[in-house]
């Protein structure tokens, strides 16, 4: 089976922890472990978050005044590298010494018309007091929001039309690769009016690109494993349950929250009613689980309605 596995921002660096080196790898490790039983049974490819990572990078970039800082689409580059490479190595550490791995670079086109340029919505980088947010907005020419009880840098979020260098993916999934590509929702670039590829300051919507990696590579499952247990109908309130499966259709008349688990919704609906594999949102350390339908949400065209968990999963504060 072909399995599109997407590593939640939240599972390479929990919410609160300094973007230290040590943090990252510890977490690529614990993610290694998860994603390991599925690269010994399956076809794997992997992508992944990097909202901590670039905006780190952006922040250091800015520091240096002796250039023009980074663009986001380069900077994006240099994420896609730094976690690939902590990847590969980590699940080589634990997959027999035989399994090729590889991390591509991956360029992803946007519309330069689409809407998110004219509305940043994306969240990069450490979050901020409301103090400091407005004094590096003020500094940077930054669009900055609250995240929780904080604040973080924000940019716009398009949405992925193409994955230039999907043919490149296709020849080494078929030869056994375990392959590590589009990080990030992949490096923005856009056609220029003359034919030439251009880079974008932007943070492709990884989801998306996510799920466009999925049906590219006519994968029968695209996982996204996050923080969250799986996906809950009126989270935070005494009536959240949560669900265990369901049609895209039953989820479709659902609404979650647009800055965390509607995003992957969407996208988990639109790869599932397009493809008619299933998709599988819930925590890195259950991932074998959610595809066997043991843990997680699962979404799919077998399913009619919606099938909610009894009491396997407990909301945390109610």
């Amino acid at each position: 089976m072909r399995i599109v596995a997407a590593l939640g921002g939240n599972a390479l660096l929990k919410r609160g922890q300094p973007l230290t080196e040590q943090n990252q790898r510890d977490n690529v490790k614990v993610a290694a472990a998860a994603l390991a039983p599925l690269a010994r049974d399956h076809s794997l490819i992997i992508t992944h978050g990097n909202g901590p990572q670039v905006g780190l990078l952006a922040l250091e970039a800015a520091a240096f005044t002796g250039v023009e800082p980074y663009t986001l689409d380069v900077l994006n580059a240099e994420s896609e590298g730094m976690i690939g490479y902590m990847i590969e190595q980590e699940l080589g550490n634990i997959l027999p010494e035989d399994v090729p791995f590889a991390t591509i670079l991956t360029q992803v086109e946007v519309d330069p018309g689409d809407p998110a340029f004219q509305n940043p919505t994306k969240p990069i980088g450490p979050q901020y007091t409301r103090e400091e947010a407005e004094s590096l907005a003020r500094e940077h020419d930054w669009t900055v929001g609250p995240d929780n009880k904080m604040y973080r840098r924000l940019v716009a979020s398009p949405r992925p039309k193409r994955i230039f260098e999907i043919r490149v993916v296709e020849w080494l999934v078929e030869l056994g690769v375990v392959v590590i590509c589009t990080g990030g929702g992949g490096i923005p670039t856009m056609l220029r009016p003359d034919g030439a590829l251009v880079g974008v300051e932007a943070v492709i919507d990884k989801d998306w690109a996510g799920a466009l990696l999925a049906q590219s590579l006519n994968a029968e499952v695209y996982l996204m494993l996050t923080d969250a247990e799986a996906v809950w109908e009126n989270w935070g309130t005494s009536d959240a349950r949560a669900i265990r499966r369901a049609s895209p259709e039953a989820m479709g008349k659902l609404v979650f929250a647009s800055g965390s688990m509607g995003p992957k919704v969407e996208a988990a609906c639109d790869f599932a009613a397009t493809t008619g594999g299933r998709a599988g949102i819930g925590a890195l350390e259950d991932a074998a689980d959610i595809i066997r339908g043991k843990a997680g949400t699962l979404i799919s065209n077998d399913f009619d309605g919606i099938e909610y968990w009894p009491s396997l999963f407990h909301l945390p504060g109610l």
